[in-house]
């Protein structure tokens, strides 16, 4: 499902507004915000959220899209370093970082993850496995990585770091310190 803004001005606005306060609800409450309270702050009825956002997944979408984008600009850029490995690890640290400092990321992305039909082309799960799949890639060509090792497994891997690190006193911090410990395992061995 692309994110799409409606073409009416009444209708974009609606979209717009529902978005800022799904922002500001998921970041003081987490992916499980009230869509209540949400519909209830952007000063529209359930019905029209539920029109423009069919599942809480399309509007958490919509919320960490331009969020996820960045992450994925920043894959490119590390694409271009010397060292694979190092990119890699550098990219999987600002995505553990980065989940770990937003409230809700980490389990929208876990929550699509668990969504029994393939994910959209366009969702924030997709773009982050096409772009991380790509300095894996890169990893695995220089033998930086073992080879059984998948973007999946990595990703799963910073997702349940960035939770379990999520709201703490240094998140930050503490995301790229269990995010080293755990690419100690995917090196190669010997």
């Amino acid at each position: 499902m692309a994110l799409v803004k409606p073409k009416r001005a009444d209708a974009r606005r609606n979209y717009d507004q529902i978005v800022a306060a799904a922002e500001a609800e998921v970041a003081r409450h987490g992916a499980e915000a009230s869509l209540e309270e949400i519909a209830r702050r952007a000063g529209v009825g359930s019905a029209t959220l539920h029109r423009h956002f069919p599942s809480r997944q399309a509007l958490l979408e919509a919320v960490f899209h331009d969020r996820v984008v960045v992450l994925c600009e920043q894959a490119r850029e590390f694409a271009e370093r010397p060292d694979p490995g190092a990119a890699l690890a550098d990219w999987l640290r600002a995505v553990a970082r980065y989940g770990a400092t937003t409230r809700g990321l980490a389990r929208s992305l876990l929550d699509g993850g668990r969504n029994p039909e393939p994910p959209p082309d366009s969702s924030c799960e997709t773009m982050l496995v096409d772009a991380g799949g790509d300095l894996l890639k890169r990893a695995h060509d220089a033998g930086t990585v073992r080879p059984e090792v998948s973007i999946i497994d990595l990703l799963t891997l910073i997702n349940a770091i960035s939770l379990a690190t999520e709201g703490g006193a240094d998140a930050a911090a503490e995301a790229t310190r269990l995010t080293d410990l755990a690419l100690e395992g995917v090196r190669p061995r010997g």
